[in-house]
């Protein structure tokens, strides 16, 4: 285990002390000895990251390095990787090579990060668990028999066991967040449109967005400094001047206004996360910050305008896979209707094929207006009391989750109770609005998130609330030991 974090991995590069073919060599040894237990990743590219690495050594060498050059890190396997395997963690895609990189990969090869692999993820990032994955699930660092959150659960897997010290995510409900709260590490959701969604694998157009994943707010903002900006190739990425994330960060809470939603309080919240999340609260009161009770109203309502938005845009999505021009195709088809039917059946999983199903049904003729139609309506509500609150508070503040990671295979059988982790993290999305999750304490021996809610394209004050936390606390910090509850 490497417990560094990727702001020290570059410091120690920059003094010499190490060269990137050497943290990328340690990087995929880790994988090869650790990997098997957790199983946070589905594919390796050691050739291709140790040449990468050789450049970095030379970018330094010659002066010409950034804040990530010659830094090992790992993608969501949702990204498309030039001449790597993008399996989006299904069958479906099992054998897909994509001949173009996504823009997010794109700028990160350009700013000179090491990509040494993929990492598990739930089917098409539908799941709240990882364990949707074709591939088989992922486990907790802090507990193997434990999940680690989804659907980006493998990337927090990896940098929890301290595999890499930074990967990539993709949050259309909480999928960032939720597996950082339940791996003890920081992740970020930005604002809608902040980040190219070009060859990141559809699910909800309207709600996926890319983000970073890593130890501390720190490293997530040398992240998103290089992941962020517009892109002419992708029609929802927002033109916007380029922020410096990373300058941002000395900025102070004294005087922040920190708003506390009841709805997020209530019934449903196990009592030892809520005391977590209390005292980290009375710690930005210490710092400065003055706290605010505020009601989001519609916040049950998110559970169910979101499970007919999603399946419906992913129901839409999802058709491109019929067998016929990539992806799995079955054997020996009788006639067209049966090379449909048994290639969706066989390459799709039960959760895709759910949502699938209730997708068209939503947009159904004759159920249109009654499901799909009110569920935007209901969204439209939803963002609206996010803008009300931002008129007497400039953050948000509360739980990730309602309780910490839960046991592998308890809630698989019963989707609705899975629907249910999400709850405090699926407005976020449905408002397009910039959240992340950063670690506060422990429940149980298990890490617990903060939620920190923001205004449109208010990162940067976002990363600044969580890193002055994080100067005075070490909750980020903590790392689970090697046999940790095995």
């Amino acid at each position: 285990m490497d417990a560094r974090s990727l702001t020290e991995l570059a410091a120690a590069l920059a003094r010499g002390e190490t060269s990137s073919v050497a943290l990328t060599e340690a990087a995929l040894a880790r994988v090869d000895a650790m990997d098997g237990a957790l199983n946070s990743f589905i594919s390796l590219d050691t050739e291709g990251a140790l040449e990468e690495a050789r450049a970095a050594d030379a970018r330094i060498a010659r002066g010409d390095a950034g804040p990530l050059t010659g830094i090992p890190i790992a993608h969501k396997d949702i990204f498309c990787t030039r001449g790597l395997r993008t399996s989006c963690g299904s069958r479906m895609l099992d054998s897909f090579v994509p001949p173009y990189d996504a823009t997010v990969v794109e700028r990160l090869r350009q700013a000179g990060a090491v990509l040494i692999g993929k990492t598990n993820m739930d089917e098409f990032a539908m799941g709240s668990s990882n364990e949707n994955s074709f591939y088989g699930p992922c486990g907790n660092p802090w507990d193997k028999d434990r999940v680690p959150g989804g659907s980006s659960g493998g990337s927090a897997a990896a940098i929890a066991a301290g595999l890499v010290a930074a990967a990539t995510g993709t949050d259309t409900g909480g999928s960032i967040r939720q597996p950082a709260a339940f791996c003890g590490i920081t992740g970020l959701k930005p604002t809608y449109g902040l980040v190219s969604r070009l060859g990141m694998i559809a699910y909800a157009s309207s709600l996926d967005q890319g983000g970073p994943m890593a130890r501390s707010a720190e490293d997530c903002a040398v992240l998103l400094g290089a992941m962020a900006g517009h892109d002419d190739r992708d029609s929802t990425s927002v033109q916007r001047p380029l922020e410096d994330y990373a300058a941002s960060l000395q900025q102070s809470v004294e005087g922040l206004r920190i708003g506390v939603p009841k709805e997020y309080f209530g019934e449903g919240l196990d009592s030892n996360v809520g005391a977590v999340i209390e005292t980290a609260l009375k710690e930005y009161e210490a710092l400065g910050a003055t706290l605010h009770e505020i009601s989001l109203p519609r916040t049950a309502l998110s559970i169910p305008a979101y499970y007919v938005i999603a399946p419906a845009e992913a129901s839409t999505n999802l058709s491109r896979y019929d067998g016929v021009r990539y992806g799995h195709r079955c054997e020996d088809p009788v006639d067209l209707e049966d090379l449909y039917t048994r290639s969706r059946e066989e390459g799709f999983g039960d959760e895709v094929q759910r949502r699938i199903l209730v997708g068209t049904y939503a947009l159904s003729s004759g159920y249109y207006d009654a499901y799909y139609k009110k569920a935007q309506q209901v969204r439209r509500l939803i963002a609206g009391d996010f803008a009300s609150a931002f008129e007497s508070v400039d953050v948000i503040a509360g739980p990730t989750t309602p309780g910490v990671a839960f046991k592998l295979g308890s809630k698989t059988s019963d989707p609705t109770a899975m629907y249910l982790e999400d709850i405090y993290t699926l407005s976020v999305n449905l408002a397009g609005l910039p959240a992340m999750s950063l670690p506060a304490g422990f429940s149980e021996g298990l890490p617990v998130g903060l939620q920190l809610i923001g205004q449109h394209f208010d990162e940067a004050r976002l990363l600044a609330t969580a890193h002055q936390f994080q100067l005075r606390s070490d909750w980020h910090r903590q790392l689970p030991s090697p046999g940790a509850r095995p």
